[in-house]
């Protein structure tokens, strides 16, 4: 059964670790999987120690993933990568977490998978508790911070403009969310059991691949504007390689692969509801028309408006 606990608040300074600390013994028990309590508990220390020392508040913990799999999260408003404690980290009434702040290799020791990533414009760090410390420590995945990019694939190569008419705001920012949630469970169901699910590092990969071409593109600064000036829909225009037909029609057939993944509850992220399925289905399907050299088709309905972007050049 998935585990998709509300994000809890955490005080601020030393109060927060041990609120922390007596979270994860609880709602490992509450759970029933009292087995990762000691080790949640362990690794749950050192990764907000981070958090209150090097981040910025506010700090929260969440339990998410599944109850064979659950996963532990924990994001604070800073962009920067975990690190390691100061040896003077004690001063200025924290020395509580002197206790606490024994280095990010407690958190390899008890964990099965870990890792960061940006999360908005902060961060978060994630662990899957382990029942026992593992023979080999799992090596920190981070994401999002030197090696991300948003310069496209085909960034000097042959392209054309993909027309977007009509967009829906709301449609659009739930596809955007929708899509983050989806690539990062994908990406840690990879990580933490790829031996389990090797299909889902093939997912993961090609939809962290198509997202690194496009997200740049789709529609966050013109959401933000379209918001603002209290317009429900927009146009968009997305400068799109000539291989894109080909790839968002293969996305159209792995997002149907994902939502059995979901329905079986191999993932935290909810199967697409219908109206989802109907919008990701035109606008991907408009990659697809339009690199065959078909007219645009907007996205049917009014709305009380539309914002046009500046036409790309490709």
């Amino acid at each position: 059964m998935p585990l998709n606990r509300p994000a809890e608040p955490l005080a601020p300074g030393p109060r927060g670790a041990t609120q922390a600390r007596r979270w994860a013994g609880a709602v490992f028990e509450e759970i029933g999987r009292s087995d990762l309590a000691e080790s949640a508990a362990l690794a749950m220390s050192e990764v907000v120690t981070n958090a209150i020392l090097h981040g910025r508040p506010p700090v929260t913990v969440r339990l998410r993933g599944t109850r064979d799999h659950p996963r532990v999260e924990v994001r604070d408003a800073s962009p920067d990568p975990p690190a390691p404690p100061h040896a003077d980290f004690a001063q200025e009434s924290l020395l509580e977490l002197a206790t606490f702040g024994r280095g990010l290799s407690i958190v390899a020791s008890s964990s099965l998978a870990w890792g960061a990533e940006r999360d908005g414009e902060g961060k978060m760090v994630w662990f899957e508790p382990a029942v026992e410390a593992p023979d080999t420590r799992p090596k920190g995945v981070f994401q999002g911070f030197d090696d991300d990019t948003d310069e496209p694939s085909f960034e000097g190569t042959d392209s054309f403009v993909v027309h977007l008419l009509n967009v829906p705001v709301e449609e659009m920012q739930a596809t955007l969310s929708h899509s983050a949630e989806l690539r990062r469970e994908l990406r840690l169901l990879a990580v933490a059991h790829q031996d389990t699910y090797p299909v889902a590092s093939d997912l993961s990969t090609f939809f962290s691949a198509l997202a690194r071409d496009y997200r740049w593109q789709m529609g966050g600064e013109a959401i933000r504007e379209a918001r603002q000036a209290g317009r429900s829909r927009l146009d968009l225009d997305v400068k799109a390689s000539v291989d894109s037909g080909a790839r968002f029609a293969r996305l159209i057939e792995l997002y149907e692969l994902a939502d059995a993944f979901c329905r079986n509850e191999r993932l935290l992220t909810l199967a697409r509801s219908p109206e989802q399925v109907a919008f990701q289905s035109w606008m991907f399907g408009e990659f697809v028309r339009q690199s065959a050299g078909k007219e645009p088709t907007p996205w049917p309905g009014d709305g009380d408006g539309t914002v046009s972007l500046p036409r790309a050049q490709p």
